[in-house]
């Protein structure tokens, strides 16, 4: 999988989890820039991204996301 598809298919996840057709995540998307995007918020999204690609994503990784780019990252490794 390239670091493109995961980045489609993680559209389609923060549209679903956050009701909005227009959101675009790219490499440095942090929940700053999406105004629902709270502790409860991120809970819902972690669980839709390891539906997504199935496969549950260590709460110690989870936790020192900083960006949609890191996410990517652990997507990546995790997906190999």
């Amino acid at each position: 999988m390239t670091r493109e598809e995961v980045f489609e298919r993680l559209n389609k996840v923060f549209r679903e989890v956050f009701d909005d057709t227009e959101i675009v995540v790219g490499e440095k998307t942090t929940s700053n820039d999406i105004e629902d995007w709270d502790s409860f918020e991120h809970i819902n999204l972690v669980v839709a991204v390891e539906e997504e690609f199935s496969f549950k994503i260590p709460m110690g990784r989870v936790v020192t996301m900083e960006n949609v780019g890191e996410m990517v990252d652990i997507i990546l490794e995790l997906g190999k």
